[in-house]
């Protein structure tokens, strides 16, 4: 099998890369740059290089929108839907936090994450809830668990609200999953970065849009507006949070990279502002 596949890693420098893949000899070729290695089919390193044009191809094709979390349409990666409940069952929080409701499979999931845990509620944010959703959501089993805010994620009589509904000393994880423009994840990270306690997360979604300005799908602009450029922004002038992959619980794999469409999406509250020592 042959993939010719244009790989970019960044928005100053275009790669075209090239994948060989030869099931008989379990071998995969990569040839970029114009250079061109041969490594074992069946290694981490192989794994990861099919995982990206996997991920992208799949993205492409609607693959996300293939999936339901107890009846209502998610519009996740699977994987991501996994990793995100390690994180939630480790830090245990009081009330998870989402902007973004589309048709509320998330807010479903989220919650039904806190009443298998017995522990946690779920805050959702969407500027407009279409009726047909609200409905839905609101008939569901788990709506107990959940709480709706109307509204543009960033105005500021809706981030009050939201604020209003945290108690002090409270747990909390927020996920930013609405509008992915930079500029609109910049100001969600300035709005509700404060809710976020120690040892928690506020998580900017879909940073693989840096990844998908090249698919028939994807925007040309994409390349530098995306979470991504916004979280390691953010990051860099709030030494209070430091980007950091979450730890896997569990593995007995050599693989240690997510197969995600979250890259670089997790900013952690440290106890205390990490130090930069200046040389």
């Amino acid at each position: 099998m042959v993939a010719a596949i244009g790989n970019e890693p960044g928005p100053k420098q275009l790669k075209l890369m090239k994948i060989v893949i030869d099931t008989t000899k379990k071998t995969l070729t990569c040839d970029a740059d114009g250079d061109s290695r041969q490594i074992d089919l069946y290694t981490t390193e192989a794994f990861e290089l099919i995982s990206d044009q996997w991920l992208k191809v799949g993205w492409n094709q609607k693959y996300p929108y293939t999936f339901s979390w107890l009846g209502r349409p998610i519009i996740q990666l699977p994987e991501d839907l996994i990793r995100i409940q390690e994180i939630i069952y480790r830090v245990r929080p009081d009330v998870i936090v989402e902007t973004g409701v589309a048709h509320g499979g998330s807010l479903i999931f989220y919650a039904s994450l806190c009443k298998a845990m017995a522990h946690g509620r779920v805050v959702g944010i969407d500027i407009e809830i279409r009726p047909d959703n609200r409905k839905a959501i609101e008939a569901h089993e788990l709506f107990s668990w959940i709480k709706l805010v109307e509204g543009s994620s960033t105005a500021p009589d809706i981030v009050a609200e939201v604020h209003s509904l945290i108690e002090p000393g409270q747990k909390v994880v927020v996920i930013l999953d609405s509008n992915h423009s930079r500029d609109h994840v910049a100001a969600e990270l300035d709005a509700y970065h404060d809710l976020v306690t120690p040892g928690s997360y506020i998580v900017a979604t879909d940073g693989n849009m840096k990844d998908l300005w090249d698919v028939p799908r994807g925007k040309p602009e994409w390349r530098v507006d995306n979470p991504c450029a916004a979280a390691e922004a953010f990051a860099a002038t709030h030494p209070e949070f430091v980007m950091e992959e979450p730890p896997f619980p569990f593995n007995e794999s050599d693989i240690t990279a997510r197969v995600t469409y979250w890259p670089a999406a997790f900013l952690k509250r440290l106890s205390e502002p990490q130090r930069v020592d200046l040389i």
